[in-house]
């Protein structure tokens, strides 16, 4: 009876042990994550996020009358890695239409089309040093010294988009943009009709490029279809990966689709960082380090190069007309985990931003 009882008192002390063993590692690996560090990018994000969503500065473009009845409270911060991986604060389903950012991927097809040398041949590459529709800029050197990033040059690029028909240059140009994003794109409507119907600077300063010979057919259907490029909508995930997608050599890093020509992305950086935001381009670059792409829309994405894409919607611009709350979380956010390319990075430090 005795050795039964011991028999017995081993046997369930064995499975006692046995649970105790196979529970271990479940229970290390639970505690492991409980105690694992906060990601410094979400963190980074969010400490942004809190820092700027009740700041009043700025306001909405208004010569757009669309564009003046946006919510101004709109504010969301995406990151997107050359990876893959996204990390979001804030409202990233609101969408507003994309403007002057959409002038990075006209001019990335026109470089697939005709090389990266057709647009510096064309128009040039330079900074104007005035107003992104400044005709004086235009008149000065017979819109030979325009940018692509500037309206005169970006009307012209527009143009140079190869196509029969207005609906085969605007599947190309829709094409771009959507395979960038990783999503089909569409355009606000209301906006393209709002800014269609105030947007005769634009044609003037389109006739003024055929008059000089930049644009070769046509100018006004090239200022119409430009005006409903700038009316493409999208959210603050669409342009953070469109932004990943220039800062892992043209290719989206969420679908893995080649958008761009690889050979082609320096170029198109180069061209961001000399006119990206107007009139404070120098300013920017000199605090971030990152090329970048501002909308009066309310958007601005930027660029890592190689490590990850950033991009902010916020409506309010400043004087130069760009989003102010976009530009400080921008800022805080790529300075946090060492986006700028610029910076010196110790040895050993990992490049990537996992």
């Amino acid at each position: 009876m005795i050795r039964s009882s011991m028999r017995i008192n081993r046997l369930i002390l064995g499975l006692v042990l046995a649970f105790t063993l196979m529970a271990a590692p479940a229970f290390a690996a639970k505690s492991s994550k409980k105690a694992a560090a906060p990601n410094a990018t979400q963190t980074a994000m969010n400490d942004a996020l809190a820092k700027y969503k009740d700041i009043q500065e700025g306001k909405n473009a208004d010569y757009i009358p669309a564009l003046a009845k946006v919510d101004p409270k709109i504010f969301g911060i995406v990151v997107v890695t050359v990876e893959g991986k996204v990390y979001t604060a804030g409202d990233i389903t609101s969408e507003v239409s994309i403007q002057s950012i959409s002038k990075v991927f006209a001019m990335a097809k026109v470089m697939e089309e005709q090389g990266p040398d057709a647009l510096l041949n064309n128009m040039g590459v330079d900074a104007t040093g005035q107003v992104f529709n400044s005709i004086v800029a235009v008149e000065q050197y017979k819109g030979s010294e325009m940018n692509p990033m500037v309206n005169p040059g970006a009307i012209t690029t527009t143009s140079m988009i190869s196509g029969a028909t207005p609906e085969e240059i605007w599947g190309r140009i829709i094409g771009i943009h959507s395979d960038c994003a990783g999503r089909q794109l569409t355009v606000n409507q209301e906006v393209y009709e709002s800014e269609a119907a105030t947007n005769q600077r634009n044609q003037a300063i389109a006739m003024l490029m055929y008059a000089y010979g930049h644009i070769k057919d046509n100018p006004l259907r090239a200022c119409d279809i430009y005006t409903k490029q700038c009316a493409i909508s999208v959210n603050a995930k669409d342009l953070a990966t469109m932004a990943a997608t220039l800062a892992n050599g043209g290719k989206n890093p969420v679908t893995g689709k080649q958008a761009i020509q690889t050979a082609n992305i320096p170029k198109i950086l180069a061209v961001m960082a000399t006119a990206g935001l107007y009139d404070d381009s120098g300013k920017w670059l000199y605090a971030t380090g990152l090329p970048a792409k501002s909308g009066v829309g309310g958007g601005i994405l930027a660029v890592s190069p190689g490590r990850f894409g950033i991009a902010v919607i916020s409506p309010p611009l400043d004087a130069a007309g760009n989003s102010v709350r976009a530009q400080k979380a921008i800022a805080d956010v790529s300075n946090a985990i060492g986006g700028n390319p610029y910076a010196p990075k110790p040895a050993g430090v990992q490049t990537s931003s996992r």
